[in-house]
């Protein structure tokens, strides 16, 4: 039975109908974004001022919270996935819970923690006379904290599908963990790493309820895409919609990059 290919043939119209429903639903609104693009402005507006400094502050921010991601997410993963911890099921969980929490909550979380009033915030502030909320730094912590479980769940993947003889073997002949890791299981899933950071990259990017709510909106310190699209729609439309098939252009781009991982496989 597993060998047999699947016969193909019409389709049932009572699939077809609410197929072409959904497929419609999706992508209507998207074709209506791009229609209503002005073209002819686009670049010139694409390069003013407001725009590029949203543009140039998300993609700073992003790429921030990535390398954040990428320091602490893969050794979080690597631990998940082969460490002998009590608890790796609630772990786990806790670490995927921003995945289904709504982002406004978690901004208010990490309010109540990292600001001034907050356990590690005032410590912060006392000791170090640093304040995360309404900065860039903010924002930076606020889409680390949305994005991480990105990075994670496809490296901790990774990691349980990748064979380990050949870090076994490592172990009989004299190899450290710290060696193993680095020579050995990185490179093997280093697949995993890429498409984890791109997913986690893109998320952060996009991530507006958190940042808005930890780090504010002020224009040229934590006013990113998503920021800008809200402020700009009730002042100028046309620049909301550049923005918005920025962001569009992006999530396309990273669908594209990781097609034979999420999509085509």
């Amino acid at each position: 039975m597993s060998g047999r290919r699947v016969r193909k043939g019409r389709l049932p119209v009572v699939l077809v109908v609410p197929a072409v429903l959904g497929l419609a639903f999706l992508v209507l609104p998207l074709v209506g974004l791009l229609a209503r693009t002005e073209w002819s402005e686009f670049p010139s507006r694409l390069l003013s001022a407001e725009v590029g400094e949203a543009l140039r502050l998300s993609l700073v921010c992003a790429s921030l919270a990535t390398v954040v991601c990428v320091v602490l997410g893969v050794p979080l993963a690597w631990m998940l996935a082969r460490g002998d911890i009590p608890g790796r099921r609630l772990v786990r969980a806790l670490v995927t819970v921003p995945l289904v929490l709504p982002p406004v909550v978690g901004g208010v979380a990490l309010l109540l923690v990292l600001g001034k009033r907050g356990p590690v915030g005032g410590l912060l502030e006392s000791w170090f006379g640093v304040s995360l909320p309404f900065t860039t730094a903010g924002v930076v912590v606020a889409e680390a904290f949305v994005a991480m479980p990105f990075l994670v769940i496809s490296v901790e993947g990774a990691l349980r599908a990748a064979d380990p003889r050949a870090e076994e073997a490592a172990a009989t002949l004299g190899a450290s963990r710290w060696l193993t890791f680095r020579r050995i299981t990185l490179p093997s899933v280093m697949p995993g790493v890429v498409a984890g950071t791109v997913l986690c990259w893109a998320r952060a990017l996009g991530e507006f309820g958190a940042t808005i709510t930890f780090a504010g909106n002020f224009p040229g310190e934590t006013t990113t895409m998503p920021l800008a699209v809200y402020l700009a729609l009730e002042t100028d439309p046309q620049a909301a919609i550049v923005l918005s098939v920025v962001l569009l252009a992006v999530s396309v781009a990273v669908l594209a990059s990781l097609r034979d991982r999420w999509v085509g496989g």
